[in-house]
């Protein structure tokens, strides 16, 4: 069997230079005290089970939310790029890890704020990382400052305000991902900027000081009528009575005119607004701004890649490096994306020349094995069986296997009823003070550092659309439904002011993606290794809320999978070629990192795990990997390379990636090697066997064309296209493509229609 691959306790490649680091979704109020909290017919525990634990420290020290009065009580967003403001991991330090909003990088210390802008890629770790990494350029503070910590004190969708005061001064700083600017709020002490090096002043026009150090640009912004003194590395102002000023990066020193604009419009909040109709998901990203001088309201913001692909607002000339490629700078206060949604089927439809036998035979070895959930104990693998085995559901259903079906279905129901009842060998715990849900038995850090919970539940609430696609009963709130919009609400809630839970944990909305730590407590910042098993999440989401009828989280799965699958292709496939330095020899990366990307993973440096974590969970929700078949091919040839011929341990996931590209290459490795191999632990041969035959009939995804409802896909094969919907509903329904064609659908059930152009499927 494979090593398991999951996060690792410690990862097997740069290990020292990465762990070293100095809308319905029910009750919106946190669990009363309780032992244990029903909810509808589950319930969960509000007290870890005897010998677990909770958030700690890297020793084991128990932890609380480092956060401000101000801030006391409020949901803490967990799995964020800034994350180790608020989760301390580590004893020795009370202020923050490097963090990364790009294009500027910060780092809390007891004087203040450390900037950095890393505009030059190393390539490390023998050639398999590259890294921005953070290096200090200048500190901004207040003169004396000698906090004992720095805290979180206010925060929004991706920007947040630490907190230093040693009592006798205070210092607030609101930083954001595509901030140029740090909007600095002081009290008992005057504003001190100091430099890693001397720095040589550019513009001095008394409050407004340009300056350069180490070869980046900054601009420095006293209130009116207030002078910078520059004595050495240390720059000065008297604020006179006014508790402001801001320190911004500049891409040239001729952008002093338009970044003193909007020096004192103060950034104070951002949100991201979404919406998925006719088959295009939109997001507006906006930023609320108060004017400390004057009346402008404007600001500047730097759009990421995945974004600035897919806006059509005006953005200026203004550009900065990234390890995410190049940013542009956008005058403004709101811009708007939009993209075509990606495909989500319950399953592909079945293919005519499936061989139905042997399907029939290999469903029966998974729904009758002696154990079919694979001796899974822990919230993870029992994650990875429950998915394994919901994908075979609408397979035995298509050949007409009605009992291994309703077989499938039963051990779906069952474990989950298990996992969503308190009390047992196993269950979800709500921790009052982190706000978060918690399985145990835990696994991968889950528990003590809050990892990866949107990888685990994600097959938990993928298995629970399944079956609320063959019995709405069971997913109705008052019977389990209550449960999995729980776990919902601790990695995907879409609510900011559900007291119980965060916004979108684990989704960072600006970044585009996700973060699998908790506390962010590395020199590299955040990471994300397996982002497919985060889009598990998102089209699982599309899937329970077709099945349920909630638009809402359909919609939001929506937004969800369109904006990752666009950062995955860009930042870990670099589908364009324009993202990764030219001085990174991979065409793929198996993590990404607030400071860049690495060709590893956290257990193995084995190229088919490095190459296959982004592709499983291989469902109806990976469709959207088939927009970019050019990165896939690259993809598959590098991993043949590096592997020294093809895959062994995980064909199965390697074939199937290979299959959004090329179907018939891949069912020819198929044929060549499906007699005798062991299936990677989340999937199966009757699910393999299913998809390679499928995509060989159909024909690869084909991105140009969607359709106006998420769960439909567009396939085409030598010119012909097939046209695939799923109806949830119980009246049937006309689906629209984006070519014009139609197609009807009957209640509850996937159809399929084939043609050319405009006019009926």
């Amino acid at each position: 069997m494979p090593v398991p691959h999951s996060r690792r306790a410690a990862p097997l490649l740069l290990a020292a230079a990465l762990a070293a680091a100095t809308v319905g979704l029910g009750p919106a109020t946190a669990p009363a005290a309780a032992a244990t909290v029903p909810v509808g017919a589950g319930s969960h525990s509000d007290t870890r089970p005897a010998g677990t634990s909770g958030p700690t420290t890297n020793t084991g020290t128990p932890v609380t939310p480092k956060v401000t009065p101000a801030a006391a009580g409020k949901p803490v967003p967990t799995n964020d790029w800034w994350s180790s403001l608020a989760f301390q991991r580590y004893g020795d330090n009370p202020y923050s890890t490097p963090m990364y909003g790009h294009p500027l990088t910060y780092q809390a210390v007891a004087g203040g704020l450390d900037i950095g802008y890393p505009t030059n890629p190393a390539v490390v770790g023998d050639g398999r990382q590259y890294e921005f990494a953070h290096r200090r350029d200048l500190t901004i503070g207040l003169a004396g400052l000698n906090s004992p910590d720095t805290k979180a004190d206010s925060w929004s969708d991706w920007t947040v305000t630490p907190y230093w005061s040693d009592g006798a001064r205070t210092l607030r700083t609101t930083i954001g991902h595509g901030s140029p600017f740090v909007y600095a709020q002081g009290s008992g002490g005057d504003a001190r900027i100091t430099t890693a090096a001397t720095p040589a002043v550019f513009a001095d026009q008394g409050n407004v000081l340009g300056i350069t150090v180490a070869g980046h640009h900054y601009a420095l912004f006293a209130p009116t009528g207030a002078d910078w003194n520059v004595s050495g590395t240390t720059i000065s102002a008297a604020l006179g009575g006014r508790n402001y000023f801001s320190v911004a990066v500049l891409p040239s020193t001729d952008a002093l005119a338009t970044y003193r604009k909007y020096a004192f419009s103060f950034v104070t909040g951002s949100r991201v607004d979404w919406s998925a109709a006719g088959g295009t998901v939109r997001a507006t990203y906006a930023l609320t701004t108060e004017p400390k001088e004057g009346a402008e309201r404007g600001t500047l913001q730097a759009l990421y890649r995945h974004q600035w692909l897919h806006t059509a607002d005006p953005l200026t000339s203004y550009t900065y490096a990234s390890p995410r490629g190049t940013m542009k700078v956008r005058e403004g206060t709101a811009f708007t994306t939009a993209q075509k949604t990606a495909p989500v089927l319950p399953a592909l439809p079945r293919p005519n020349d499936v061989d139905a036998a042997r399907l029939r035979g290999h469903l029966n070895e998974a729904a009758y094995a002696a154990d079919p959930f694979s001796g899974a104990v822990d919230t993870y693998w029992t994650g990875k069986a429950l998915g394994r085995l919901a994908q075979l559901v609408p397979l035995a259903e298509q050949i007409g296997e009605t009992a291994t079906r309703d077989r499938l279905l039963g051990l779906l129901k069952g474990r989950l009823q298990d996992w969503f009842t308190a009390g047992g060998a196993n269950e979800f715990s709500y921790d009052r003070t982190w706000k978060t849900l918690t399985g145990y038995p835990a696994s991968y850090g889950s528990d003590t550092e809050l990892n990866d919970h949107h990888f685990h539940y994600g097959y938990y609430v993928y298995a629970a659309a399944i079956v609320a696609q063959y019995d709405s009963g069971w997913a109705a709130d008052s019977a389990w439904g209550g449960m999995v919009k729980t776990l919902i609400r601790d990695t995907a809630n879409p609510s900011r002011t559900d007291g119980a839970f965060p916004f979108l944990r684990g989704f960072d909305v600006y970044a585009g993606h996700s973060w699998a730590s908790g506390h962010q407590g590395f020199a590299a910042g955040n990471n994300q290794e397996s982002s497919s098993e985060s889009t598990n999440l998102s089209a699982a989401l599309v899937l329970w809320g077709s099945a349920t009828g909630d638009t809402g989280l359909r919609d939001l799965g929506s937004y969800l999978l369109a904006t990752e699958g666009e950062a995955i292709a860009q930042y870990w496939f670099d589908a364009d070629g324009q993202v990764f330095p030219a001085s990174f020899a991979h065409d793929t990366a198996g993590m990404v990192w607030g400071s860049g990307a690495a060709y590893a993973t956290w257990w193995t440096a084995n190229p088919e795990e490095i190459h296959g974590i982004n592709v499983l969970p291989v469902t109806g929700g990976s469709l959207h990997l088939g927009g970019h078949k050019d990165a896939i091919r690259r993809n598959i040839a590098e991993m043949e390379r590096e592997n020294g011929g093809p895959a062994a341990e995980w064909r199965d996931i390697l074939w199937e990636f290979q299959s959004l590209a090329d179907p018939a290459a891949a069912k020819a490795k198929w044929d060549a090697g499906n007699a005798a191999y062991t299936p990677e632990a989340g999937e199966s041969k009757a699910h393999t066997h299913h998809w390679i035959t499928a995509l060989n009939a159909l024909g690869a995804p084909d991105p140009s064309v969607t359709g106006d409802i998420p769960t439909s896909a567009v396939f085409s094969r030598n010119g012909t296209r097939t046209y695939a919907a799923h109806n949830h509903g119980s009246a049937p329904r006309t689906v629209t493509f984006s070519d014009g064609r139609t197609l009807t659908v009957p209640p509850r059930s996937t159809a399929t229609g084939t043609g050319t152009g405009t006019g009926r499927a």
